[in-house]
């Protein structure tokens, strides 16, 4: 009986039928939760360390992995659309899409990337967009701030989030939120960790940390910063050496000649800006293509901006970081909204420009070995988000587009990339 099994066992190992299934995430309009299936990624990446692979360009930007029934157990709980496919039918979509003929690639996706949010430990007046999508993906985080930055743990993370914060020490500037419970909070906690450290201004501390975070990229990290954690984060270090903080906020006046002393060569973005030092203008520069005292001259309904197509094989890491079943993504505001393109630095890759209005809003670049992602705007499903509005509720936005480019960047360190060629 033996020998009759074997060769018949042969036979449809050989003819592909004993072959193990895939499962398919697609990522176009079919999918009807986006947001929850780069969460169903990680899972599989951490929790039964499996490998993922990322279909770029295909259907969106697909996921494909081994059939498993705890696999399918966990998208129907978490309402994600799946396929089971043959291995055969795997195959065909791993011969599409690396065809030279068609711009998509398959990039495998390894091991989950530990994941922490600079954040202050302090109650906030404002939601953070990005904390949202890893909490409603179901990505685990850690959230970090001033002293466990100072005191070496970004090494033990792959991926930092900058937190909607104020790298310049001036508390965002919102002076008229100064009598408010949780502006008090935040600069007892800022003060505090300051003299905590031996630093004589909270200003003094910010830096030292902008430049704990520089380190972590240069290292290898990957770190992303939305609305103003983008800009001030290239002043504080274009401004080391030298005050730009008015008396309003830390009892000495800045430097008048603050603008001639700026090192441009410290940052990663930005150059040629100038600083906005008057303490009740809610702006740092004029990085910020429509600064918060002057009306963007578009109405809301025409607000949009576009993503790059880039080439999925020789562009493989900013394809990833613009995955998206739209390539049209609905603008919104925030206190830093949009970039002068004349104040980047040309090395900078715009990954999504509103081309009416000159302005990039998404950006990405590389330092030493590590990489830095900036996003425009408060929060994707917010058009203009104020201090103490209710966060955004995630259920009704599953497929949004606008908070897949933040997803995008929290799996980009799982990736096994190849290098840029253009």
């Amino acid at each position: 009986m033996k020998r009759h099994i074997f060769p018949f066992i042969t036979f449809l190992l050989l003819s592909g039928r004993l072959m193990a299934s895939q499962i398919l995430i697609p990522m176009d309009e079919t999918q009807k939760n986006h947001l929850k299936s780069y969460g169903i990624a990680y899972w599989v990446l951490k929790k039964y360390d499996t490998e993922v692979e990322w279909l770029l360009n295909y259907r969106g930007g697909s996921f494909m992995f081994p059939q498993n029934q705890a696999f399918e157990n966990e998208m129907v709980i978490r309402g994600v659309s799946y396929e089971v496919i043959s291995e055969g039918q795997a195959s065909q979509i791993r011969a599409e899409v690396t065809s030279p003929d068609v711009n998509m690639d398959v990039v495998k996706l390894q091991k989950p990337p530990k994941v922490a949010v600079y954040s202050p430990k302090t109650a906030q007046p404002w939601d953070d967009a990005v904390t949202l999508a890893m909490a409603y993906a179901e990505i685990p985080y850690d959230l970090i701030f001033d002293e466990e930055v100072l005191n070496a743990k970004l090494p033990e993370y792959d991926w930092l989030h900058l937190h909607h914060e104020d790298f310049t020490g001036q508390m965002g500037k919102f002076f008229h939120q100064k009598e408010q419970k949780w502006y008090q909070e935040q600069l007892r906690e800022d003060r505090k960790n300051a003299a905590k450290f031996g630093y004589g201004k909270v200003s003094q501390m910010k830096l030292a940390v902008a430049k704990k975070v520089r380190e972590f990229v240069a290292g290898g990290g990957y770190m992303f910063a939305m609305c103003t954690a983008t800009d001030t984060y290239d002043i504080a270090l274009a401004a080391e050496g030298t005050d730009i903080v008015d008396s309003f906020y830390d009892g000495d006046g800045s430097d008048g000649n603050a603008d001639q002393k700026l090192n441009y060569g410290n940052t990663f973005a930005f150059q040629n800006f100038s600083l906005i030092l008057h303490p009740q203008v809610i702006e740092f520069s004029n990085i910020d293509s429509y600064p918060s005292y002057e009306q963007r001259p578009i109405a809301e309904n025409n607000d949009f901006f576009n993503l790059f197509q880039f080439s999925a094989k020789y562009d493989a890491i900013p394809t990833m970081l613009t995955q998206n079943h739209e390539t049209t993504i609905h603008g919104f505001m925030g206190q830093t909204t949009a970039f002068k393109k004349s104040l980047m630095k040309p090395e900078v890759i715009i990954l999504g420009e509103n081309r009416s209005l000159n302005e990039a809003r998404y950006i990405h670049g590389t330092f030493l070995k590590g990489f830095w992602t900036f996003y425009g705007g408060h929060d994707p499903e917010d058009y203009q988000h104020h201090v103490g509005e209710e966060p955004t509720d995630l259920n009704l936005h599953p497929n949004s587009p606008g908070y897949r480019l933040i997803l995008n960047n929290v799996l980009f360190p799982a990736a096994k990339k190849k290098k840029m060629k253009t």
